[in-house]
């Protein structure tokens, strides 16, 4: 089941996502959070941490997973996940111990990948998992494809998401990314879905309205039996204009 919460701004948006998250924790202390990168979420992980100034004994127990990982980028990298979740994230809330990430430095990419895979089927399932929503139905870089990897992979990345923000200036971009895998996504207990700006209309018209494909990884969503799906109002007004 996919509830849609639409709310008037980012900002709203960002408050509700980090009330979710918050709400969760209170349910379920130690539980497994599963976090994306990228702009869309950093408001929301900002308003996450505030808790935690005025609640600290609420985050004790908090476990987190990064989602994903551009492959050839170190923790060093501003481009790079690890990084932006460790600046937003893990550091403010002193959970250093309690972070798995993928090394995008690793000598071996799949020896990394199967690294996270086997913690995750020891330490898991994600309880919740805080999701963006890909221009091309990505999630994490589960790119759209004729099938889908269940678990923690390397993967060649999409044009789309070479893309991004987080790497588009770079001189030498990464040619593989390294993501837990749609299984992985769909045997969360929980998943947020975060869709922010008028550019990701198409997309969110996509998921709606669409059908369930992997050429559009996201549709899988509809499999699932909680999902909260939080847009802002011009996503929103991009999805009616693009109807």
């Amino acid at each position: 089941m996919m509830k849609l919460i639409v709310h008037d701004d980012y900002e709203a948006m960002s408050a509700a996502a980090a009330q979710w998250l918050v709400d969760r924790i209170r349910t379920r202390p130690a539980m497994l959070a599963c976090l994306a990168a990228g702009s869309t979420p950093t408001r929301a992980y900002e308003l996450f941490v505030e808790w935690s100034r005025r609640t600290p004994e609420l985050f004790d127990e908090l476990r987190l997973i990064a989602l994903d990982e551009w492959g050839g980028l170190s923790a060093e990298d501003p481009g790079s996940c690890q990084f932006q979740l460790r600046r937003e994230v893990v550091a403010p809330l002193g959970m250093n111990e309690r972070f798995l990430e993928f090394d995008g430095d690793a000598p071996n990419l799949q020896a990394e990948c199967d690294r996270v895979a086997d913690w995750l089927s020891r330490h898991g399932p994600i309880d919740a998992c805080v999701l963006g929503l890909g221009i091309n139905g990505h999630l994490g870089f589960n790119e759209p494809a004729d099938s889908l990897q269940p678990h923690a992979h390397v993967t060649p990345l999409a044009a789309t998401s070479l893309g991004h923000a987080m790497v588009r200036d770079l001189a030498a971009k990464p040619a593989f990314g390294m993501t837990l895998g749609m299984a992985d996504l769909l045997n969360a207990r929980e998943v947020l879905l975060l869709v922010s700006g008028q550019q990701k209309g198409p997309a969110l018209r996509a998921l709606l309205h669409g059908p369930l494909t992997t050429a559009f990884p996201a549709s899988l969503l509809h499999l699932h039996s909680s999902v909260t799906l939080i847009c802002d109002g011009s996503a929103y007004a991009a999805l009616a204009a693009d109807i």
